[in-house]
């Protein structure tokens, strides 16, 4: 018999065992990511479903209470959730049943998924469809919490075949970067962090988006990077740290979440170098994909954003397409009055760094 709960800070290890194991597990559905979004205001709340004392399908949904003095209501959102079979129509609706009960009494108006699903799956969508949810359009660019479109890289490759793939040019650069000296390392000290938040401002102010502040990157070094979910990879130049990603790891699958690179010495291709660095770690760490986040899924050479699906399409990134976001409404009235104050709240999240939202 099926039972759904919301668990403990005791099931922390178990809930997290399934996130990390399910094919469709995400490190934004993690135990700790709830602590990370906690931090920004925003109330984790883990449900599952069991069956025989087993999980069987989860979600991690963030709760975040409007600013509306006397007000208590609420939206919610589970970021790449369910985690779930996606063929198991009855496990889905059991959980979004439940969420349901939670929303109830929690005031919340309604909630927000972007299911780690291929758009290809129509009988998913039509699933969501059936359970109440309706499709939000997002567009080709980043106007969605979490980006539509993605860049994924096989890992089943050898190393040399991985490298093999890359276009011509990728390659060199690759090459070039060791020949001029270049090498990466892992951060290892908080001292490090402090780096690579220096350097993530850096390229803001060069190419004028804003970035959280630094009490987040701490928070994620807290929870994700201290217990083995992140890393964060420097490029050192003649002594310096000239550029930096972020990435995270979690089961079979790798994310590039944040890259930031100096005004100085950016000819020596850095960049390169430390996307192959982070392809190679996620391989020997028995990943079986490389997800280099977001890109536009507008492919004119026009498109301001061409540039960034060209950069990972260099590495043989394939254009990868979700299956988009769905709400469920509780609460239609004030949904209509959310839906006038979204395009704002959006606006603001847009301006964040990171390939989408997080």
């Amino acid at each position: 018999m099926y039972k759904t709960r919301i668990i403990e800070a005791k099931d922390k290890a178990s809930y997290n065992r399934f996130i990390a194991q399910h094919p469709k597990g995400h490190f934004l559905q993690l135990w700790e990511w709830g602590q990370v979004k906690n931090l920004t205001g925003w109330k984790p709340i883990r449900l599952v479903l069991e069956k025989d004392g087993q999980i069987r399908a989860a979600m991690l949904i963030l709760k975040r209470t409007l600013p509306i003095p006397l007000v208590k209501r609420a939206i919610f959102y589970s970021p790449r959730g369910p985690v779930a079979d996606q063929d198991n129509a009855e496990e889905h609706r059991l959980l979004f049943a439940a969420a349901r009960q939670i929303a109830r009494r929690e005031g919340a108006i309604f909630v927000k998924i972007d299911p780690d699903i291929p758009a290809q799956n129509q009988n998913y969508a039509k699933m969501l469809s059936a359970c109440g949810f309706q499709r939000q359009l997002s567009g080709l660019n980043f106007e969605g919490v979490q980006p539509n479109y993605v860049m994924r890289l096989d890992l089943t490759p050898e190393p040399a075949e991985l490298l093999a793939d890359m276009h011509q040019k990728w390659r060199y650069n690759i090459k070039l970067a060791g020949r001029k000296g270049v090498t990466v390392t892992q951060a290892e000290e908080r001292t490090d962090l402090e780096v690579f938040y220096s350097i993530l401002e850096e390229t803001a102010q060069r190419d004028h988006f804003l970035i959280r502040g630094y009490s987040y990157f701490e928070s994620i070094w807290d929870h994700m990077i201290a217990n083995g979910y992140a890393r964060i990879f420097l490029a050192h130049y003649q002594g310096e740290i000239v550029a930096g990603t972020l990435a995270f790891i979690l089961g079979d699958k790798a994310w590039y979440l944040y890259g930031a690179s100096s005004n100085r010495h950016r000819n020596v291709m850095p960049n390169y170098l430390l996307q192959w660095e982070m392809i190679r770690w996620a391989k020997a760490q028995g990943c079986t994909v490389y997800d280099f986040r977001g890109v536009s899924g507008d492919l004119d050479e026009e498109n301001p954003l061409y540039g960034l699906y060209r950069f990972k399409k260099g590495f043989n990134g394939v254009l990868t397409e979700f299956v988009g976001e769905w709400d469920f409404v509780y609460r239609p009235v004030w949904y209509w009055l959310w839906t006038r104050m979204l395009p704002v709240y959006l606006g603001r999240r847009r301006g964040l760094a990171g390939q989408g939202g997080d």
